[in-house]
């Protein structure tokens, strides 16, 4: 077992609960999530009373590569070992093995925060119900800012869920746009079979997706469909473009938006440029 020491002092290891395997690229994909939260914090922060995280998807707070020979924080664990002024995290988790793993290691690593742990399907209404009564909303002249990071890796959330939660909390959204796309599972299986779910997580709209004959060109157009639907929503964006080396993405590259209305994805996208000295590409 690898126990390194991380950036900021802790040591994960196998505690005996339940550790997600993941691909190396994950590594990359929880970085960069980090320098999307602190560049929103830090663009926040003078504007807002109180700033809010919510990881829509949290798992069990570790991921592992290769028979756990290396544990990594995952992208909740992660933001909690900053020293960002977060007021609240929120991580909802539906698994109740994950869920159960995720509050030992919060427990363990980051007792003093204040971190709730919801227990609900990321699509049912009684999610919404839960984080309406947990996230303060903004009024009158007190302002918060809600970040929430959507990254099921795969198509399950209904674009629905995200304007729901867009109208009722005011969130700004975080979105890696991963999910299985491969040999196997390529754009036949998603234009056949899986089609309704795909038109689900795009919210209708669709500009001629099912013309596309390769992949990367599928994955493209469904981003930029994606993309466009949050806008008519009134959620403008920014794209980042990231290299990959994946077998579970068959793709030279991933994207990553951002979605909002209260925290200019400019000022985000500027920040991540220079960074991460990265090129932004928004078709």
């Amino acid at each position: 077992m690898n126990n390194k020491l991380n950036s900021s002092g802790f040591q994960f290891n196998d505690d005996g609960f339940s550790i997600t395997a993941a691909e190396p690229w994950f590594k990359v994909k929880v970085q960069l999530i980090q320098h999307y939260l602190h560049s929103f914090v830090a663009n926040a922060a003078s504007r807002a009373d109180e700033i809010v995280f919510i990881d829509l998807f949290s798992g069990s707070g570790l991921y592992s590569l290769g028979h756990q020979k290396e544990v990594f924080a995952a992208s909740s664990l992660a933001s909690l070992q900053t020293d960002l002024p977060i007021n609240k995290w929120i991580f909802c988790e539906n698994d109740p093995e994950q869920a159960r793993a995720l509050k030992a290691r919060v427990n363990r690593f980051s007792r003093s925060r204040n971190v709730l742990i919801v227990e609900e399907d990321q699509d049912q209404p009684e999610l919404l119900t839960k984080l309406q009564g947990y996230v303060p909303r903004s009024k009158g002249s007190y302002k918060v800012a809600t970040l929430c990071l959507v990254d099921p890796f795969s198509l399950e959330l209904p674009f629905s869920s995200l304007i729901s939660l867009s109208n009722a909390l005011g969130c700004s959204f975080l979105i890696p746009f991963s999910f299985i796309i491969n040999d196997r599972y390529n754009y036949e299986f998603y234009l056949g079979e899986q089609y309704p779910k795909l038109m689900r997580y795009l919210g209708g709209g669709v500009n001629r997706v099912e013309s596309i004959q390769r992949n990367f060109h599928f994955y493209k157009r469904v981003v930029n469909n994606f993309r466009n639907n949050m806008l008519v929503n009134g959620l403008t964006g920014s794209l980042s473009v990231h290299k990959l080396n994946s077998t579970l993405m068959d793709l030279p590259m991933f994207y990553m938006g951002y979605f909002s209305k209260q925290v200019s994805p400019k000022l985000i996208q500027a920040d991540i440029q220079a960074a991460q000295h990265i090129q932004f590409e928004l078709f």
